[in-house]
């Protein structure tokens, strides 16, 4: 039996089983399918909310901190896993911003670079941007990386450290409780064991705890993206416009999204978002309207009231804990979210106020 039993292997789970093996204890990680391959493959990797202004104080502590941690992640797996998770720091430009005042005054508030360019600024930056904006804003510190690469890195790591057990293709279907602790966890090839056990299940982490009767106010959000096979250097930078971007990837090609769709556990994608979708892209960048879709995918969030995620112990067991709820920002806030978690299971201090979080009082 480890001393910890990781349920769900996304970006938060194999986070938090990083986390956890390198503070010298066991892991065990089970994930329906393979590591990495739903909500956190499907991003688009920007290392911020698109607007962080829009967000309240909890999003924006564990934005914070996270930012600032992924420059020397991204470097620590390239040279521990040979997987290079493509980071990139080259800025982000806003396009038609309706709140810029508001915008503005939260960067001088939280000591955020952020600040009004002229047109001259712009198109030096960006040369293919739409013509005739005459102003923008520019948010030189924000960085982006390619979430297919940060997930294959970190699974090809987990996989050589000696404490990890990975469980792929194993599909959680309950809890065996006694005495106010899980005694096992239930799934498809047979029961688990962990001292400790955390669901980090992204959409379905509201499924896997409504058996235990707990009702986490989590539920799947349909996002649809399209990729672009662009020259290399068409884009050079993160440009967002009406609440829509493109991301450049280091091989030329552009990532383009996204939407928000209430369907469930939808994944389908269909032709009226991807032209939704081409249409905000070539507004952005025209010259992408000579380029090819080369894929377009579907994946779900993890919706949660006002983008708050639950972090903490679930009340009336004393071994179980939930890290979900991330909805558009899983990746953005996945290094203070997991050692948030981290610090209250090892019984350090925490990184930050963990109150915002709990559960108590929200389900």
């Amino acid at each position: 039996m480890s001393e910890f039993l990781i349920v769900g292997g996304g970006v938060i789970g194999m986070m938090t089983t990083l986390q956890l093996a390198d503070a010298g204890h066991s892991v065990t990680l089970v994930e329906r399918r393979c590591c990495g391959q739903e909500a956190s493959w499907a991003g688009g990797g920007i290392v911020s909310p698109l607007y962080p202004w829009r967000y309240g104080p909890a999003v924006s502590r564990l934005s914070r901190w996270s930012e600032g941690f992924y420059p020397e992640l991204a470097l620590r797996l390239r040279e521990e896993s040979g997987v290079d998770p493509e980071y990139r720091q080259k800025g982000l430009l806003y396009l038609r911003v309706e709140d810029e005042a508001r915008a503005l005054e939260w960067a001088r508030e939280e000591g955020k670079r952020l600040e009004r360019v002229d047109a001259d600024f712009l198109y030096a930056r960006e040369p293919q941007a739409a013509p005739g904006f005459q102003e923008a804003l520019w948010m030189p510190t924000l960085g982006s990386i390619r979430n297919p690469r940060l997930v294959s890195s970190l699974r090809t790591r987990l996989a050589a450290m000696p404490r990890v057990t990975l469980h792929e293709e194993v599909e959680v279907t309950g809890f065996e409780v006694a005495g106010g602790r899980v005694l096992a966890v239930q799934t498809t090839r047979g029961d688990l064991a962990g001292g400790q056990v955390v669901v980090s299940g992204g959409a379905w982490a509201a499924g896997l705890l409504e058996t235990l009767g707990v009702a986490l106010p989590v539920r799947p959000v349909k996002g649809q993206m399209i990729l672009f096979k662009a020259p290399p250097g068409l884009v050079q930078r993160v440009v967002l416009m009406d609440g829509r971007y493109v991301i450049p990837r280091a091989d030329g090609r552009v990532l383009a999204g996204s939407t928000l769709e209430e369907c469930g556990f939808d994944k389908t994608t269909d032709a009226e978002a991807r032209a939704s979708l081409r249409a905000s892209a070539t507004a952005i960048i025209p010259a992408l309207a000579d380029c090819e879709v080369e894929h377009h995918w579907a994946g779900l969030r993890p919706g949660s009231p006002d983008g708050v995620p639950f972090i903490g112990a679930v009340p009336g067991i004393d071994n179980l804990h939930v890290n979900a709820g991330h909805y558009r920002n899983g990746l953005v806030l996945a290094p203070a979210s997991t050692r948030l978690l981290v610090d209250r299971l090892l019984g350090r201090e925490p990184i930050l106020d963990p109150t915002p979080y709990a559960l108590e009082g929200r389900c």
